[in-house]
Order: C-alpha cells, then sequence, then structure tokens
C-alpha cells in the first residue's frame, strides 16, 4: 500500500476509498508469539487537505497464536477502528508534540509499517484455548498441578519419618529410670 503524494491529488475532491487485503508476513519476524497471519482486510476512507492525509480505517485479521496452557494453535479475530495521520510538510513547520502524525520524508506514502505497528498492539499477552482447563498432563521432570490437587494430595500423605533419625526417636520415647 504505497501511493505517490502527485497521485493522489486527483482524489483531493472525494477522497480515496480504501478496500483491500494486505499481506503482513513480517509481523511474524517482529513478534515470535505469532505463528500465522490470514491476510489483512483494511476498509476505509481517505480525505487530503493541503499537506496531509487522514485515513479513516478498520482492519480486520486472524491472528494464530500458542495456547498458554497446551501451546497448541489458537486462532484470535481482531478488529482495528482507526484514524491515522499522514503529513508531508517541511521538517521546519513540524510541531514536537505531534505524536500522533506520521511524516512523510519523500514523495511515497507507505502504510505498511503503519498497519504493521497497529497489528503488533493488539497481540494479547496469552491467549487460553476453550475447553483446556485441566488438560495440563505434564512433562519431563515437571507435572501440573492444581491447588485442589495439591491440598488433597497434603492431607493423604502422613508425615513420614527420616529413617536416620529413626533411633533419635526412641530416645525421646525412654523414660529416665
Amino acid at each position: 500500500m504505497k501511493w505517490s503524494i502527485h497521485q493522489l491529488s486527483k482524489y483531493r475532491q472525494n477522497g480515496m476509498p480504501i478496500d483491500t487485503q494486505v499481506q503482513l508476513d513480517e509481523v511474524m519476524n517482529r513478534n515470535q508469539d505469532i505463528r500465522a497471519i490470514s491476510p489483512v482486510h483494511v476498509k476505509g476512507l481517505c480525505t487530503f487537505g493541503a499537506s496531509q492525509m487522514t485515513c479513516q480505517f478498520t482492519l480486520s485479521a486472524t491472528l494464530t497464536l500458542p495456547c498458554a496452557r497446551t501451546w497448541e494453535d489458537v486462532e484470535y479475530p481482531i478488529e482495528i477502528d482507526t484514524v491515522e495521520i499522514f503529513s508531508w510538510i517541511d521538517e521546519e513547520k513540524r510541531g514536537d508534540e505531534d505524536g500522533d502524525i506520521h511524516y512523510i520524508d519523500g514523495d511515497v506514502i507507505d502504510m505498511k509499517p503503519v498497519l504493521e505497528e497497529l497489528v503488533l498492539l493488539e497481540v494479547p499477552m496469552q491467549v487460553f484455548k476453550q475447553n483446556t482447563e485441566g488438560q495440563m498432563q505434564g512433562g519431563k521432570n515437571w507435572s501440573y498441578s492444581t491447588d485442589e490437587d495439591v491440598e488433597i494430595a497434603r492431607k493423604n500423605d502422613e508425615p513420614k519419618l527420616d529413617p536416620r533419625l529413626a533411633a533419635l526417636a526412641k530416645y525421646f520415647d525412654q523414660t529416665d529410670e
């Protein structure tokens, strides 16, 4: 999704509608938790001023992420509504507090890095596959147990005496004669 500023001048009157699919495979390199991403559907409208383009659009896609319990694939749909402003004014006129504006160097507007950032911001810390509660089995040198399992095991286990200290226990049982 690259456009020349001169190419966009023909849309100055009515704006430029956007309805396209974009493949953003680079997000998988930037966030290793993303195992796959469907083509991102971008739909919206861009309007133009003297030295800026304002785009109001909706992104929708499906991310494949690992389940935090079972490490299986989970499909996580995202839908992002956003307004992005691209400006091509001179560097002298730029303000320091204009953090929401994407300044363009040169004559080409590339929307792909902005779309990638928007998708990366939507990745959750953890996702859980449905109906996986308590399905952890364990692995080599580790096991999974719930708080209830630990409490039941504590009640069932009798305090065991260390065999090395068995003779010492007999010593205290003797009465002084």
